[in-house]
């Protein structure tokens, strides 16, 4: 004879059954194989991050990142069933792949629904390798989630979840306890700690979709150790088990995230963790963002990690003249080393920080971690008239001679052969020492602004957009004025390489910043969305040295930091705002548009 309890539980049991798909898993449905033109994404501890991999032929094969953006990235995530792409990944380790790569030069307009629809040159014809493998990074909250100030409202409802709720609040049918225990601060008679116990009665079958909670048959209950700040939110992270809604505020978005950590609530983790990513640029002094990558280290949060790392790794040099500085952790300085979206200067600036900080910590650091973070300095991409400096400006030359020089005649060969002459050599190791992070010293770089993205005309005068601009009496170039009364256009000119070899031929550049419809269609710019930056080589150049240009957008918010980093696809990006795919907010949107050239020998 069935119990109260017995059709409690069937009827949850019904329910998880009919609504599972909303929760993008299905506790009763069993997998039936990979099928032509699936993808998943792989190498990653993350569901919602790793390398693209497509099913074709039998076989799983990875995509080259060649012409790839968040148009590519879009289609990836919602053929996954994610709510939009956060941002495409490119030379991240998601481990060796041996398969075929069977896409290159993908090209999609955002919209498709599989990623095989789009336009490839065609399955397994590529010149990459799986150095160029690309991955992506989907977001995982709802479309509905809304930031305020003060509260942030995550909502991954389903069907009937707001009666679940109800359920847990009643309490009925319930049959697993919860016992919370956390400290007072205040000793006891007896010497020990005074514990406050809150109990709470639960769900098996609804815990039981996380393992962690030890809902095993014969176990009705567990203890659950925790701060006393922490304490008030364990009940509304249990709640949201069962309604997949909960608020969240910046007091109590540490406490859910680690009780999301502890439980194995991976959607709830992922999407509190990315909370922390939007207060990263408050604190000038990097202190909370270094304690935030110490905290993702010891809960595992590897969205979180990276989103630390990527933040620093964009603004490396406020970092280095911030209190934090000095007191980074060895393991976090090779981490912004081994990144090729490094924003530095040049790579001899790079050089003199790690130098410094090595100098600073004296011997307290290791001769071995000195040479590891040493290795990790790319000494080919040295600009050649400070490579004869070393010997003599280095504090670190005499204890690393051996180092310095073998890496020097490295970077004087790079700087006096074709890459094609190393390539010959067998002995070389073609690696990402001679590959450019994003270096914004002259002459690889320009800025235009600052500028908003919501800027109202002006009356003014201008030269009006079917010009390019001109060059005045005096020789000088006077740039492109928009009708809203800011220069939109600048020329700047690069050598075709960083190499000695190309130190004279040079090459045109044209940037520009597209503010609305008529700019676009002057320019025979076709924009799929505004604003738009562009830039362009204006001179022809010869490419049979394998030269190819990877080059970026930074965006600067308010001449504070740097909060998003963009591709160029076809010569253009299409820029991100606060309310579409901008890593970090920015307030009123008020940018400066830096272009950065990036040549790269393939």
């Amino acid at each position: 004879m069935l119990t109260y309890r017995n059709i409690r539980t069937l009827w949850l049991l019904l329910l998880l059954h009919v609504c599972g798909s909303a929760l993008k898993f299905n506790l009763f449905k069993a997998n039936p194989g990979p099928q032509e033109g699936d993808i998943r994404l792989f190498g990653s501890n993350s569901i919602s991050e790793g390398r693209v991999e497509v099913y074709h032929d039998g076989k799983w094969g990875t995509v080259c990142d060649d012409g790839w953006d968040m148009a590519e990235a879009q289609v990836v995530c919602r053929q996954l069933h994610f709510p939009g792409a956060k941002s495409v990944v490119i030379g991240q380790n998601y481990g060796e792949a041996s398969g075929p790569i069977w896409l290159d030069d993908i090209n999609c307009n955002g919209t498709e629904n599989h990623l095989f629809t789009c336009g490839f040159k065609s399955w397994g014809v590529t010149d990459c390798t799986h150095k160029e493998d690309v991955g992506v990074i989907c977001e995982t909250a709802s479309p509905n989630v809304t930031f305020s100030d003060l509260t942030h409202s995550l909502d991954h409802r389903f069907c009937l979840s707001d009666y679940l709720g109800q359920i847990f609040d009643s309490g009925n049918g319930c049959d697993f306890l919860i016992v919370v225990k956390s400290p007072t601060g205040n000793r006891q008679e007896d010497g020990n700690m005074e514990m406050l116990e809150t109990t709470i009665c639960a769900h098996k079958i609804m815990l039981s979709q996380f393992p962690l909670f030890n809902t095993s048959e014969g176990i009705t209950n567990i203890s659950v150790n925790i701060s006393q700040s922490c304490q008030p939110y364990f009940t509304p992270f249990i709640r949201y088990i069962y309604t997949r809604k909960i608020d969240v505020t910046f007091s109590s978005v540490q406490c859910l995230h680690w009780m999301a950590s502890k439980f194995g609530v991976k959607q709830l983790m992922e999407d509190t963790g990315r909370l922390f990513s939007k207060v990263l640029p408050e604190d000038a002094s990097f202190h909370t963002q270094v304690s935030i990558y110490k905290y993702a280290e010891e809960t595992g949060d590897m969205v979180l990690k990276e989103n630390c790392i990527q933040y620093l790794s964009w603004n490396y040099q406020n970092l280095t003249t911030s209190p934090a500085w000095a007191d980074l952790p060895a393991e976090l300085i090779g981490a912004l080393l081994t990144r090729s979206d490094l924003v530095v200067p040049d790579e001899y600036f790079l050089l003199q920080t790690v130098q410094s900080w090595i100098t600073k910590k004296g011997n307290s650091i290791s001769l071995e971690t000195q040479v590891y973070l040493l290795k990790l300095i790319r000494f080919p991409m040295i600009p050649v008239e400070k490579l004869y400096d070393l010997e003599y400006n280095s504090s670190l030359y005499s204890t690393n001679k051996e180092l310095y020089q073998e890496n020097m005649l490295r970077a004087f060969q790079f700087n006096v052969l074709l890459f094609s002459k190393l390539l010959s050599n067998p002995k070389f190791n073609r690696d990402d020492d001679y590959q450019p992070r994003i270096y914004t010293t002259n002459p690889w770089s320009t800025t235009i602004g600052p500028l908003s993205t919501s800027l109202k005309p002006i009356q003014t005068r201008y030269i009006n957009s079917y010009s390019r601009g001109r060059y005045g009496y005096d020789g000088r170039y006077y740039p492109t004025v928009s009708p809203y009364g800011q220069s939109t256009t600048k020329l700047f000119s690069t050598p075709v390489h960083n190499s000695q070899i190309f130190k004279d031929n040079k090459i045109q550049w044209e940037a520009n910043v597209f503010k609305n419809q008529y700019e676009c269609s002057n320019r025979g710019v076709s924009c799929k969305s505004l604003p738009v930056a562009r830039l362009a080589h204006q001179s022809h150049f010869n490419q049979q040295n394998n030269i190819l240009f990877r080059n970026r957008l930074l965006l600067l918010c308010q001449g504070r930091y740097i909060c998003q980093v963009q591709d160029f696809k076809d010569n253009l990006a299409h820029i991100a705002t606060n309310d579409t795919q901008l890593a970090y907010p920015c307030p009123d949107d008020q940018y400066t548009y830096h272009f950065v050239v990036r040549p790269e020998y393939v």
